[in-house]
C-alpha cells in the first residue's frame, strides 16, 4: 500500500507543474509579460518552464525522484515569497499558503524516495 500511495501522492503533486509548465508554453506571451509585470526578467520564463515541465515529468515518472523534489520544493518556497506573498489580497495568500504546502509535500517526498513503482527503483538508481 505504501508503493500505491507514493505513486499516487507523485502523480498529484506532478500534475500541477506539467500542465502550469505546458500553459506557459502556450500563453508564453502573456506569461512572460506577467513575469515581467513582478520585475522579473522575461529571459527567465523558459527556465521556469524546464523547472515546472521537466520537474513534473521527472518527478511523475520518479526519476532523478530526491533531487527533483528538493528542486520543486525550492521553486514552490521562491514563488510563495516573490509571487504569492499579498497580505491584502486573500486569494493570492491562499495561493501562498498552497505553495506552502506543496514545499511540504515535496520535502516528503525528498525523504521517502519514490517508492517501487519508478525509474529510479527500476534501474536501482541510489536516489530514489
Amino acid at each position: 500500500m505504501q508503493n500505491l500511495a507514493l505513486l499516487i501522492g507523485r502523480i498529484l503533486l506532478a500534475a500541477i507543474f506539467i500542465l502550469s509548465g505546458y500553459g506557459k508554453i502556450t500563453g508564453y506571451a502573456g506569461t512572460e509579460q506577467y513575469i515581467q509585470s513582478l520585475g522579473m526578467p522575461g529571459a527567465f520564463l523558459p527556465l521556469i518552464i524546464l523547472w515546472e515541465l521537466g520537474g513534473g515529468l521527472a518527478l511523475l515518472l520518479g526519476i532523478f525522484t530526491r533531487p527533483v523534489a528538493l528542486l520543486l520544493a525550492a521553486f514552490c518556497l521562491i514563488s510563495a515569497v516573490l509571487v504569492h506573498y499579498h497580505p491584502a489580497d486573500q486569494m493570492q495568500m491562499i495561493n501562498f499558503m498552497k505553495n506552502l504546502a506543496m514545499t511540504g509535500g515535496f520535502l516528503y517526498v525528498f525523504v521517502t524516495g519514490a517508492g517501487d513503482f519508478s525509474v529510479d527503483r527500476k534501474f536501482k538508481l541510489k536516489w530514489s
